[in-house]
């Protein structure tokens, strides 16, 4: 599909997913982490990168293809490995990490939650 071809509702649709990518993020960070900048803001960030890998595609933006299970960082085993970063504070528990190891852990966890929140979004967009 070139620029040509892109109708104003195909647009629209471009628009909203990018606007949801933005808002939802933004929205759990600011209710999760309010007191906390950073890790909202890391988390919102994770949600963005992510995208990196639509660079390796040609094009990079189809709006007739789903994401999931097409791009490198999209895929079934990236997403395996985002649940396991978003788990990774249970390991805490388990392994009783007290200190800079707990502090690694919650920051996986929430690089975790980040990158699960966009691959929503996206599997959502997949099926609209």
């Amino acid at each position: 599909m070139n620029c040509d071809e892109i109708t104003g509702q195909a647009v629209r649709h471009i628009m909203f997913h990018i606007a949801l990518h933005f808002i939802v993020p933004f929205l759990i960070a600011a209710f999760f982490y309010r007191h906390d900048f950073k890790r909202a803001f890391l988390t919102f960030i994770c949600t963005m990168l992510v995208d990196l890998d639509h660079v390796l595609a040609d094009p990079i933006y189809d709006p007739d293809r789903c994401s999931i299970g097409f791009h490198p960082l999209h895929s079934e085993f990236a997403i395996l490995l985002y649940v396991l970063f978003f788990a990774a504070p249970l390991l805490r528990g388990r392994f009783q990490m007290e200190g800079p190891a707990t502090t690694v852990l919650e920051w996986a966890s929430l690089i975790g939650l980040g990158l699960l929140i966009h691959m929503v979004l996206d599997g959502v967009d997949c099926l609209v």
